[in-house]
């Protein structure tokens, strides 16, 4: 493990996770923790940016990801895994950090106007949305991260915090905060079972412990190539939402078999799916049987999760010492 290289990364909570989330984000984080000194955090405070009308679902959803994380193989031993409003540092940074930040550079942010005709129902003509980044900001930069995990869309927020962090060391003439970068992951982008992108919002998802009978049933009836509008016509893989899935799950061997069956329709579709739902279901297994296990023991897990708040804390009270010391404030002569 590379422990002079630091890795920071966060979820905001909506729940449990579906297999969009595990193969877009939470496999990479499970290979990093063995590779780099991490900090993996659950984004409450962002959660709030959209949801602070409704933000019953919060808590719930906090303690359903975090097993799911540890079900799929995230290790609080192996990693910092913490709740972002527990470390009350990171709102304080945030705070002095909105001193400094240009109102431009958050009014060009790409995402600011797409998730607000997104979620156009709900009411982000907010300070607390638009200032999301400068928060995100925070959230990397308290922790002096070398590097954020990121997908291509998410790659103009870390330039942004790239560039908050240059502006405090310039004005205070100072490098209290390293340049992260962003590490660029090629995540797969898992169509939901309508062929659209998996997605909560859409009610598309598989979700990773749901199950095995719901499983079974949403991948038997999920959306196949167009063209195979009858048993005996041939199909195109490569415009079937369902190989995306063979990609990830089955066998050189069985996807070799469904291509040629789809091809030259010598397989139907429901066929094809009974051998892709055969290798989701074997490796859902382990996860299911974590998952039961973790909830057996809520306490274990509470425990972990606070023993990664305090780790975190000690990282974000010795960075704050510093940015407190050299913006002139604080309690010192």
């Amino acid at each position: 493990m590379d422990q002079s290289k630091r890795i920071l990364s966060g979820m905001r909570p909506t729940g449990r996770l579906h297999l969009g989330n595990l193969h877009g984000a939470l496999k990479n984080w499970i290979q990093l923790q063995d590779q780099y000194e991490c900090f993996f955090f659950v984004a409450d405070w962002h959660a709030l940016t959209t949801d602070y009308a409704d933000p019953g679902a919060i808590r719930q959803n906090t303690w359903d990801m975090i097993v799911d994380w540890f079900a799929a193989g995230l290790d609080p031993q192996k990693a910092v895994v913490f709740i972002q409003s527990q470390v009350k540092e990171h709102a304080e940074l945030y705070l002095l950090l909105g001193m400094i930040t240009p109102l431009a550079w958050l009014e060009r942010n790409p995402t600011y106007k797409e998730v607000q005709q997104q979620l156009d129902t709900k009411d982000l003509a907010t300070y607390g949305f638009l200032g999301y980044p400068v928060l995100q900001a925070a959230d990397i930069i308290i922790y002096r991260a070398h590097g954020v995990p990121v997908g291509k869309d998410q790659l103009p927020h870390v330039e942004l915090t790239r560039e908050i962090a240059r502006r405090f060391n310039f004005i205070y003439q100072r490098e209290v905060f390293p340049i992260p970068d962003a590490l660029l992951t090629e995540a797969p982008v898992l169509p939901g079972t309508d062929g659209r992108k998996m997605s909560k919002s859409y009610g598309n998802c598989i979700y990773i412990t749901e199950p095995e009978a719901s499983v079974r049933q949403k991948i038997l009836q999920m959306m196949t190539d167009p063209a195979r509008a009858r048993r005996t016509d041939p199909g195109d893989p490569e415009k079937c939402p369902v190989f995306d899935y063979h990609k990830l799950y089955s066998t050189p061997d069985d996807m070799a078999h469904v291509m040629h069956g789809c091809r030259t329709a010598g397989i139907g579709c429901v066929d094809c799916k009974k051998i892709l739902l055969a290798h989701v279901l074997e490796h859902l297994a382990p996860i299911w049987n974590k998952r039961q296990s973790l909830e057996k023991d809520m306490d274990a897990v509470r425990a972990c999760i606070e023993d990664g708040i305090q780790k975190a804390r000690r990282e974000a009270q010795r960075t704050m010492d510093q940015v407190v010391a050299t913006v002139g404030l604080g309690n010192h002569v």
